[in-house]
């Protein structure tokens, strides 16, 4: 199926590993063009050497989500390099674990404040541009901790609380400019931290049984954890104009975890 994503602009950040590079790999194979941003310029760098095919429709520059100056820059060189941003991707983030005891202050004030201005930086940025296309997309990606709380991240889970709440707000706020807003949330997701986390017990069991084990504790339905193209796929058929009726609503992408009340 033609998504139509051909020679759209879609921006995406934290695009240098894990699910954010897994989605500018999907959009550059759907022939988009993608202008996508990391903290680390040398990863960065790398990311982009690799992705080799296609380099001519990705544009990269260095970029803390939490800037909202450096943001703008980074929005506008990639409007001015491909002439429209059609589609944002607001990935950018990090889980803490800390439990209620743990968390200091200053614990509480930098999670909210990457949550929120990962989302609203890259948005206030985009929002003319966007308002200009006519398949206006943003996809937040999210975590179920959102719906189903951990007292473990108990920091993470109140502010993925708080930006799936603000991204409905934002779906009817801007749904009269064209723009839609959509959620992904991911539960367990192998990006390079569970392998590690793996190796670093020195259990010597393998990996594959390991990772079924802590599916199995965790309750993901499918026994096992998913993987950033997994999570690709959704976030690219929401940015499709395939999906244009598609706002407000969120899609969990988490094997068939379920503790929900609601």
């Amino acid at each position: 199926m033609d998504l139509g994503l051909a020679d759209r602009t879609i921006v995406v950040t934290g695009g240098s590993s894990g699910v954010g590079l897994a989605t500018v790999r999907a959009l550059l194979d759907e022939g988009a063009n993608v202008a996508t941003c990391g903290r680390d310029a040398d990863r960065l760098a790398r990311t982009a050497a690799r992705l080799g095919a296609g380099r001519d429709r990705l544009f990269t520059t260095p970029c803390d989500v939490r800037d909202a100056a450096a943001v703008d820059g980074f929005v506008r060189a990639a409007a001015e390099r491909f002439g429209a941003v059609d589609g944002l991707v607001n990935n950018a983030g990090q889980s803490r674990m800390k439990g209620l005891d743990d968390a200091t202050a200053e614990d509480w004030r930098d999670e909210l404040e990457l949550k929120f201005a990962g989302v609203l930086n890259p948005l206030r940025a985009a929002r003319p541009h966007l308002a200009a296309s006519d398949a206006a997309s943003v996809v937040n990606i999210n975590a179920v901790l959102a719906k189903q709380p951990e007292t473990r991240l108990i920091t993470t889970s109140a502010a993925r609380a708080g930006v799936l709440n603000l991204s409905k707000s934002l779906s009817a706020e801007l749904a009269g400019e064209g723009i839609r807003v959509n959620s992904v949330c991911l539960g367990l997701i192998d990006t390079g931290q569970w392998s590690r986390r793996h190796a670093a017990a020195g259990s010597g069991m393998p990996y594959e049984d390991w990772q079924a084990e802590l599916a199995a504790d965790r309750g993901v339905a499918l026994g096992r954890l998913g993987t950033a193209d997994e999570v690709a796929y959704a976030v690219v058929a929401l940015l499709s104009p395939r999906a244009s009726y598609i706002t407000g609503t969120s899609v969990d992408v988490c094997g068939g975890v379920n503790r929900s009340i609601l």
